[in-house]
């Protein structure tokens, strides 16, 4: 079945290359909305105080272009009022803040103010744990046991919920691997987690970020992936419309894309043996 399947596609491959003419469906565009990438990441064994937030709008479905937004007044406050200013790059929509300071279980609230409207949202900065340092590799893993693959642990904390994001780089996919996880199952309990491809061979760097996230952020982040038909990335294709944490307070229908998240970070390589 795997190999007719194999032939299937290769068949298929073959003839849409033999097609001379590319037909694009002429779909609607709808106007542009306001995405907001306000993800903070605190790296654990670093201060945490560089941190960027990216303005861009939603874009056509065959444009690979996504428009940057300058001109916004964006800030960040803690609960004490101390305020965090982000200021562009000019040009890029990129704004960046070289003083910010992070507190585990601290709250922020975002404002941004862009053409006239006011976007704010509200959320508390998610520790997490260390991942172990015995990173496992087994060359007959997965479902067919032709893979490559490693399996790394971390430690729970049993005296709260926890949810985690998990995201992984490696050189045979052209994008990170992305799965949210709770410790529903796992309370207290030294957890781990899995990733494999059979191209991966020795010498390839993986790259392992695992990140403490809130559970409004898990429950947006399975929708998202959800919504874009994935259940590794969710910019893989064109996601939904699904709505994170950020409300326009001049005008609630026009809302924005995007998080406010604030996450504790944790980061390890491992090089395939």
């Amino acid at each position: 079945m795997k190999n007719t399947l194999k032939y299937l596609i290769v068949s298929f491959g073959f003839f849409l290359l033999s097609c001379t003419k590319v037909v694009e469906v002429d779909l609607e565009t709808t106007e542009p909305k306001l995405v907001i990438d306000a993800s903070i990441d605190w790296v654990k064994g670093t201060t945490g105080n560089e941190q960027k937030i990216k303005l861009s709008t939603t874009t056509g479905y065959y444009s690979t272009i996504f428009p940057t937004l300058s001109g916004a007044n964006i800030v960040i406050t803690n609960s004490a009022n101390n305020v965090f200013s982000f200021i562009e790059n000019p040009g890029t929509g990129e704004y960046i803040c070289s003083n910010f300071h992070p507190v585990i279980g601290e709250t922020y609230t975002l404002k941004v103010v862009l053409n006239g409207e006011i976007y704010t949202a509200t959320e508390t900065c998610i520790g997490v744990p260390n991942i172990e340092n015995n990173i496992e590799q087994n060359n007959t893993g997965g479902f067919g046991g032709d893979n490559v693959e490693i399996k790394y642990y971390y430690q729970d904390n049993g005296n709260e919920e926890n949810y985690y994001l998990h995201r992984i780089l490696s050189p045979v996919s052209t994008f990170p691997d992305y799965k949210p996880k709770n410790d529903e199952n796992s309370q207290g309990n030294l957890m781990q987690e899995y990733f494999s491809d059979k191209e991966l061979k020795a010498g390839d760097m993986i790259n392992i970020r695992l990140y403490g996230i809130s559970k409004r952020f898990y429950d947006y982040f399975r929708k998202l992936l959800a919504a874009s038909g994935t259940g590794s990335g969710p910019f893989q294709t064109t996601p939904g419309s699904v709505r994170g944490n950020i409300i326009n307070q001049t005008h609630f229908a026009n809302f924005a894309y995007g998080y406010f998240r604030l996450s504790e970070v944790d980061v390890k390589d491992y090089t395939i043996q």
